[in-house]
């Protein structure tokens, strides 16, 4: 994996976005909780260490579905950006 330099901190060129996860149904706030813990836990595995997400991602779901799949890994090892509607 690839870093840069920002602030003093070492962050993945590469980063996980967390707009599309993988859902069990048509319905995007459906999130499929195992295949998606499996792609962050790979994406980690493999040195990305930024995840992006936002509000309305998911139809509100995917912050709160990232906060609980990462409490596993220690805060001070990934960065995490998010957005709110304006």
């Amino acid at each position: 994996m690839k870093y840069r330099e920002m602030a003093g901190e070492r962050i993945s060129v590469l980063g996980f976005g967390c707009m599309r996860f993988p859902t069990t149904s048509k319905n995007a706030e459906d999130i499929d909780a195992e295949k998606s813990a499996k792609m962050l836990e790979y994406a980690i595995e493999n040195g990305v260490n930024y995840f992006d997400t936002a509000y309305v991602y998911h139809q509100g779901e995917s912050e709160e579905f990232l906060g609980e799949a990462l409490r596993k890994y220690p805060r001070y090892s990934f960065y995490l950006a998010t957005k709110t509607p304006g």
